[in-house]
């Protein structure tokens, strides 16, 4: 017997060695089917019963265009702010300790717990004209409440737990002895992060926008209520699906979750594409 038939032969002792793949395997594949797969089948069953002119017609209509842009601009602008933050609050919770820690920490996980319609109506009352911070940047000129300024921080309320918790783990584990024998070697601060730490938070920054940015798409209850929700302006993508829904135009509401479907996964498509390839750079 030689090497490779040996070598062959304990490849498949070894997969012997753990028990039910095929349970496990047939678990999942089921579980993918019921949660993912069917409902996306549905969805796109449900779109042939429009024609390919009634379809395009909804999909280039100007209010729905508008309500993409809404979504897709709102979206990637909160989940790049939040990438930023994310990492700040990071490496603060990683890198530093200080009185109150555990609480601090225990407060990023709260847009988890917290209903989003709660946090809807408490940005709402916060950024009003007649709230707390509203009134004070109206005079100034600034308006946040019924804006797309004001979808960009619900948004953002809503995604930083992604970004946080996706990069600080990283953070825990990676190892300071590059970072100490570069400032031996006499590099400063910013070049010792551009250099040797920002390329190994790279991949995780961008998991964390990836996933802010899924939900920011699909966000419904903390945007409806400081948006305003007026068409051509404010008006997200989700909400016009539920619009349609209401007035039972369910071929039309299909066609726009089935747009905002491909859009959200040619986008992810993208980043996990940047994502392997900053894993890749960084080995």
């Amino acid at each position: 017997m030689n090497v490779t038939t040996k070598a062959a032969a304990r490849t498949v002792s070894r997969r012997r060695l753990l028990p039910g793949f095929g349970i496990t395997m047939g678990f999942s594949v089921l579980y993918l089917s019921l949660v993912v797969l069917l409902p996306l089948s549905a969805l796109l069953f449900n779109s042939t019963g429009l024609s390919w002119a009634k379809f395009w017609d909804v999909a280039t209509d100007a209010r729905v265009l508008a309500s993409y842009r809404v979504s897709l601009s709102t979206a990637g602008a909160a989940a790049l702010i939040n990438v930023v933050l994310g990492l700040l609050l990071a490496w603060v919770l990683v890198r530093y300790e200080f009185p109150g820690k555990r609480i601090f920490d225990a407060l990023i996980d709260l847009p988890f717990a917290l209903p989003t319609a709660v946090a809807g109506v408490s940005l709402t009352a916060l950024y009003s004209q007649n709230g707390w911070i509203g009134s004070l940047l109206t005079p100034l000129g600034f308006k946040v409440a019924f804006t797309p300024l004001g979808i960009t921080l619900a948004l953002m309320f809503i995604g930083i737990p992604f970004v946080v918790r996706t990069v600080q783990p990283v953070l825990e584990d990676l190892d300071r002895d590059m970072e100490e024998a570069a400032a031996t070697l006499g590099a400063g601060r910013g070049r010792t992060f551009l250099r040797i730490v920002l390329p190994e938070l790279l991949p995780p920054l961008l998991t964390g926008f990836a996933l802010a940015f899924a939900r920011g798409i699909g966000e419904y209850g903390s945007v409806v209520f400081i948006s305003g929700n007026m068409p051509m302006r404010t008006e997200i993508a989700p909400l016009l699906i539920m619009s349609k829904l209401e007035q039972f135009d369910y071929a039309g509401a299909t066609a726009v979750a089935l747009i905002l479907l491909l859009l959200s996964f040619l986008m992810l498509l993208v980043i996990n594409s940047l994502q392997h390839w900053a894993r890749r750079s960084s080995r």
